[in-house]
């Protein structure tokens, strides 16, 4: 089954830490870029960070300095490290494969089913 799942989200106050991480499943075998989204009730889905298979990195203006994204290619892994949290960043977070390879040929566009944040102030 070719799928991402994350895990990691909870409830903190303002100002602590949480660690987010996705997993791609078995049938993966190649991966492009990785990246969390996050959206909030009644608005779109917006880009937190992303990393391409080089290691090259991007950020939303909004989480730079606090949130840092890292991947582990051996593990199949993606992972959200988030530092400083606000209450502004509670959202559910989304793990995205933009391509993934597979033996049943590349799958683009993967979605997890989102972890939850909440930040209380």
């Amino acid at each position: 089954q070719v799928q991402v799942v994350e895990s990691g989200g909870g409830l903190v106050q303002a100002g602590g830490s949480l660690r987010l991480s996705c997993a791609a499943s078995a049938g993966i075998f190649t991966i492009g870029a990785m990246g969390w989204y996050r959206q909030t009730p009644g608005k779109q889905r917006e880009l937190v960070a992303t990393i391409d298979a080089t290691g090259y990195t991007n950020y939303a203006d909004s989480v730079k300095g606090r949130f840092t994204i890292s991947r582990d290619n051996a593990k199949k892994m993606v992972y959200l490290q988030m530092n400083s949290l606000k209450p502004d960043d509670t959202a559910v977070y989304y793990c995205n494969i933009d391509r993934a390879g597979t033996n049943k040929g590349p799958f683009y566009d993967l979605w997890g089913q989102g972890t939850q944040v909440t930040v209380s102030s």
